[in-house]
C-alpha cells in the first residue's frame, strides 16, 4: 500500500465522520513529545515524516531509522495547533509503537546472527494490508526481506507439492514461464527431500523444521553435489536456538516471530 493511502486509511478509522472535540472552541497552539518508557530501536521515520507534511504539523525527530533509544529519551517532538495535534496524535504514536517493536526484536536476532555469514530473514506473515509496513520495519532491525509477495519469486511449499504430479516437468515449464531473473525455492521437510530436490534445476531450497544436525547434514551435501544452490532454514526459530543453525553456515534463516510475535515497547505521548 502507498504511504499516503495507508495514511489517509489509517487516519480515516480514528477520525471517523470527525474529531468531536475539534468541532467545538478555538485551537490553540500546542507542542507534544514521545518519550520512551523502554529501551528500544526507533522505526517509522518515513511515515511520520510524511504525516506531518499531509497534516501540516511541525516534526522534530531526535532519532532516525535504525538509532538504539534508551528508557527516558523523549523520542519525538511535535507542534502545531491543538486541533490537529490532538487529531492526530494516536496515529502517529500507533506508527511508532508498531515499526519500532518490530524493529528491536528484529535487531535481537540480527545481533546474535551477525558474527556469522547467514542472513535473517523475515516471512510473509504479516498483518492483512500492512505487508509493506511491517517489513519496512524488519529492515530497519536489520533484517534481509524475503519474497514480498506471490508474483515476486516462485516458492514451492508442502502444499504446493501435493498438488505437482511430475516436479521435473513443472520445473520445466516454469523457467519458461516466469520472468528469466525470478528465482525458485522448494521447501524440504526431511533430509531425504532436501537431497533430491539439491539435484533439480532451482535455486534455493528451505530446510523446514530440521534439527540442526539436520541442517548440517544437508548443508555438506550441497556443498559437494549443488554448491550454488542458497540454503535456508526455517521453522519455530527463537532468540534462544536461533544461534545454533548459524553457526552451521546456513546461507539465511527465515523467522516470522520478528513480526507476530513483536510485543510492543512502552512508548508515551504527552502534550505540553
Amino acid at each position: 500500500m502507498k504511504i499516503d493511502q495507508f495514511l489517509v486509511s489509517m487516519l480515516s478509522e480514528d477520525i471517523g465522520r470527525g474529531d468531536l472535540f475539534g468541532k467545538i472552541g478555538n485551537p490553540v497552539p500546542v507542542k507534544g513529545r514521545i518519550v520512551a518508557k523502554s529501551d528500544g530501536v526507533f522505526a517509522g521515520e518515513i511515515y511520520v515524516s510524511r504525516l506531518s507534511e499531509l497534516e501540516s504539523f511541525e516534526l522534530e525527530l531526535n532519532f532516525h531509522d535504525g538509532d538504539s533509544f534508551k528508557i527516558g529519551d523523549t523520542v519525538l517532538e511535535i507542534s502545531g495547533d491543538s486541533h490537529t495535534v490532538l487529531r492526530i496524535e494516536r496515529s502517529l504514536l500507533n506508527i511508532v509503537l508498531h515499526t519500532s517493536s518490530i524493529a528491536t526484536l528484529t535487531k535481537k536476532f540480527v545481533d546474535i546472527v551477525s558474527p556469522y555469514k547467514t542472513k535473517l530473514l523475515d516471512t510473509r506473515k504479516t498483518r492483512p494490508l500492512l505487508r509493506d509496513f511491517e517489513k519496512y520495519a524488519t529492515r530497519i532491525g536489520g533484517a534481509i526481506n524475503h519474497r514480498m509477495g506471490l508474483d515476486d519469486s516462485l516458492m514451492l511449499k508442502d502444499t504446493h507439492l501435493r498438488s505437482i504430479e511430475n516436479l521435473d516437468e513443472f520445473l520445466r515449464k516454469a523457467r519458461k514461464e516466469i520472468p528469466f531473473t525470478t528465482k525458485i525455492e522448494l521447501e524440504a521437510e526431511t533430509v531425504e527431500m532436501a537431497k533430491e530436490f539439491l539435484l533439480k534445476d532451482i535455486d534455493i531450497l528451505m530446510c523446514d523444521n530440521m534439527s540442526v544436525d539436520e541442517v548440517q547434514e544437508v548443508i555438506a551435501f550441497r556443498n559437494e553435489y549443488a554448491p550454488k544452490i542458497l540454503l535456508e532454514a526455517s521453522g519455530n526459530m527463537s532468540l534462544e536456538t536461533i544461534e545454533k543453525y548459524a553457526k552451521t553456515g546456513i546461507d539465511a534463516i527465515s523467522v516470522g516471530a520478528i513480526i507476530h510475535q513483536a510485543n510492543w515497547i512502552d512508548l508515551s505521548m504527552k502534550i505540553d
